[in-house]
């Protein structure tokens, strides 16, 4: 249960006892127990802590009394720990018998104990109040490290031959060993918005990739719902929590012949990057682009020093560990501005703010700044075009996969916009500068495997929003839409080869349009907030395909189940600064035989223009129907409207 629990990626590292304890009063907790909630598994163990009895908990939860009882030894033993340090388990040997070799008996049994009740390194630093790195050294000191065991897909009928591992620390190790060389490939865990199943298509690629070139390949997941975790796209698949001593225990059992050529942190999405520094510093070999140069693409400071030196333009921005760093720096810059940690996925904790008074609240209530962890500010550039590229490098020569063009504008998370491949809109000559720029950031990065770009078009400026030297999101969309499998070669790289080798070194141009659209759960959710921005929400993608791009466009609308309307009301309601261009879509609507509504400002200018629109009072005004009224009777079949701000 303690590694199903650190395998959530939910910043916790075992049942109790790691550092993110809630200790809540009695009223809260038994809120808590009897009402089902996402954490109630360590509301339970809180309960324990407190001393209540396995009956009473029970009472509140009616979990069976079993599982009841494995929690409650689980919270005794934790409770035990901190008095049991290797100190105080040597005072307690008599001292006539206290030789060597009994101190290393009583420290590798009790050592040995915790880990087959599941506790983590993590759990056992907290406890004794000692690095983690200490409770490691000393577990291997004394020989206390995981065996592996095969995972019985036979039932004891037959001897199973799938490789599938889970780690015990019991005395039999099941791991069969050879003599090939080895790839391991560490998988993204759960998924969850921001981090899915676009990353586990990267890493199943790579599996297929370094198998045909000859290597073992070596999946480590914990998602059984992956492919990644079929029987037959590794040659072994370790079923184990993605964190630094579990990957750690890994690679060193499968290299102690220093068969292991290196570990592919790329594919995996921010879990497996988030372990590539912890992984260097012990020594494990990182193939594909280095670590440091991954973290040189977070490091705002490094990394805009990189892009004036090689004379490409960013919005202003800075890095802020304090609330007088982050308005300092808003002073200076400006508002809107875009603020978000570092080092995230999916845009997670990332808003735009538009005054003091919000920075402030994102500052106490969203994030916590530190200097290993600063906050990212950045000036929100309004009306831009945003624009992905994936791109594919071996050092030397950058091949681009894609320009994909955002049909939102820039400030909606690019996992919730829809893109376009080819471009719709961009110049030749804008699109020439978006590949030099991709081409000169992958050159200086020295990517090797893949690389994402974001960037903004506002007028002839062309911006860099960020760059990330590993696999993004996109790369199955574009792969799919050129018809080349970018995370299969990215691997191929990694092992050695270059794209001369593997055949390709010109950019694919698509005869067809190919478009991306987002799905999201709002109908699983009623009263979410449906406004996208910069964190991201959906949880899937559709792609549609034609020669022609309205075509491609509403296949993406139908699969991603926004069935597109024939006929009906239309309601439209823009921004100023949108006004200009309303007239040629009210145009469009009216000519397809739709009713327009619209409200007085964007009226009076589809009124002007000669077509026929009925004005609806402003909701400010009280008067009614207004267009809440109509939307809530079903009168309105489409509603086109951007806010202002």
């Amino acid at each position: 249960m303690q590694k199903a629990l650190r395998s959530l990626e939910i910043k916790r590292f075992g049942l109790i006892g790691d550092g993110a304890d809630k200790d809540v009063d009695d009223e809260t907790l038994m809120t808590k127990l009897t009402v089902p909630n996402a954490e109630r598994i360590f509301f339970l163990a809180q309960s324990f802590a407190k001393g209540w009895s396995v009956e009473r908990v029970f009472e509140l939860t009616k979990i069976d009394r079993w599982f009841l009882r494995q929690i409650e030894d689980i919270v005794k033993e934790d409770l035990l720990i901190p008095s049991q340090s290797g100190e105080a388990l040597i005072a307690q040997i008599p001292e006539a018998e206290r030789t060597e070799e009994k101190k290393a008996e009583v420290l590798t049994a009790a050592m040995r104990k915790w880990k087959r009740m599941g506790f983590s390194d993590k759990q056992l630093a907290h406890s004794f109040g000692v690095d983690e790195k200490y409770i490691r050294a000393g577990r291997i000191k004394y020989g206390v490290i995981p065996t592996y065991r095969l995972v019985d897909t036979c039932a004891a009928e037959f001897e199973a031959y799938t490789p599938y591992y889970y780690s015990t620390y019991g005395i039999e190790d099941e791991v069969r060993d050879n003599d090939r060389k080895k790839v391991m490939i560490l998988g993204g865990g759960p998924n969850r918005i921001g981090q899915g199943i676009e990353f586990d298509y990267c890493c199943v690629h790579a599996s297929f990739a370094l198998r045909e070139l000859g290597f073992e390949t070596i999946m480590v997941n914990s998602n059984p719902e992956t492919v990644s975790t079929d029987y037959d796209t590794s040659d072994k698949l370790y079923f184990e929590p993605l964190t630094l001593e579990d990957v750690l225990n890994i690679y060193e059992r499968e290299n102690r012949h220093d068969q292991v050529l290196g570990v592919i942190v790329q594919f995996g999405g921010q879990t497996p990057l988030n372990l590539a520094k912890g992984l260097e510093e012990n020594g494990v070999r990182i193939i594909g682009t280095s670590p440091k140069n991954i973290e040189l693409a977070e490091d705002r400071k490094l990394f805009a020093k990189l892009l004036d030196d090689l004379e490409l333009l960013q919005a202003p921005s800075g890095t802020a560990t304090s609330l007088e760093e982050a308005l300092a720096i808003t002073a200076k810059i400006g508002y809107p501005s875009l603020v978000r940690p570092s080092f995230v996925l999916g845009g997670r904790a990332m808003q735009i703010v538009y005054s003091d008074a919000e920075l402030t609240h994102y500052m106490k209530n969203a994030v916590e700044a530190t200097p290993d962890r600063p906050v990212l500010v950045d000036r929100f550039l309004e009306d831009a075009t945003e624009v992905d590229v994936d791109c594919i490098s071996d050092g030397e020569t950058t091949v681009i996969g894609a320009i994909m063009e955002h049909i939102e504008e820039a400030g909606i998370h690019s996992g919730d916009s829809a893109c376009v491949i080819p471009p719709f809109s961009l110049t030749p000559a804008m699109q020439d500068r978006i590949r030099d720029a991709a081409k000169k950031l992958a050159k200086a990065l020295g990517v090797r495997g893949l690389m994402n770009m974001q960037l903004a078009v506002k007028g002839d400026d062309l911006y860099v929003i960020e760059v990330n030297p590993r696999a993004s999101r996109t790369a199955p969309f574009v792969s799919k839409a050129i018809g080349v499998p970018l995370p299969k070669l990215a691997a191929k790289i990694m092992a050695g080869k270059t794209l001369k080798e593997l055949g390709f070194t010109e950019e694919v141009h698509p005869k067809h349009h190919s478009v991306k659209e987002a799905v999201f759960p709002f109908s699983k959710f009623a009263g979410v907030d449906i406004i996208l921005g910069p964190e991201m929400k959906s949880t899937g993608e559709v792609m549609g395909i034609d020669y022609d791009l309205g075509m491609a466009f509403a296949k993406s609308q139908m699969a991603a189940g926004g069935t597109l309307p024939t006929k009906g009301n239309v309601f439209i309601s823009v921004k100023e600064t949108d006004r200009p261009n309303v007239v040629k879509i009210a145009k469009g609507y009216a000519d397809l035989g739709f009713t327009l509504y619209a409200t007085s400002g964007t009226g009076g200018v589809i009124k002007e223009a000669g077509i026929a629109v009925n004005i609806l009072p402003k909701l400010a005004s009280g008067q009614r129907p207004n267009v809440i009224d109509l939307m809530k009777n079903k009168d309105m079949a489409l509603v086109i409207n951007t806010p202002s701000g």
